[in-house]
């Protein structure tokens, strides 16, 4: 008898598992600006109407920060940065790599990938996102 998987639940609602993980930002139909947030109207241009826009899933550090210091429980360092995904910016962490700058650069390429951050009483596991280096 096959052993039954967990269920997984994605971190944020942006997040959509599945065979090919992706982000999907809501794209304001008048200027075209992404926001990942629900909005009630476009911050570039009040425009109030949406459409779901995929997000690509390779892109290009441009910034980054090595943080020392978190909240209790959450293991330091880890890497924080901004990645341009084709024009739309991500800000996520920088995982599957050391947290110095001899491994970490802007202008690195990278690439979406999930993992999972915890587990309910009941056995659903909770799936975030990131993005890893691209050797």
């Amino acid at each position: 008898m096959a052993e039954k998987k967990a269920e997984q639940i994605p971190f944020v609602d942006y997040l959509k598992l599945g065979d090919k993980p992706h982000l999907v930002a809501n794209e304001c139909t008048a200027c075209g600006a992404r926001f990942f947030d629900r909005r009630s109207a476009c911050a570039k241009c009040s425009n109030t109407t949406f459409k779901p826009a995929p997000v690509a899933t390779e892109g290009i550090l441009r910034t980054f920060t090595i943080v020392a210091f978190a909240a209790p429980g959450i293991p330091v360092p880890f890497v924080s940065g901004v990645v341009d995904c084709a024009g739309t910016s991500v800000r996520a962490n920088i995982v599957n790599c050391p947290a110095d700058p001899r491994h970490v650069t802007t202008g690195m390429k990278v690439r979406l990938t999930t993992y999972p951050i915890g587990t309910d009483a009941k056995g659903t596991e909770a799936i975030n996102f990131g993005f890893e280096p691209i050797a």
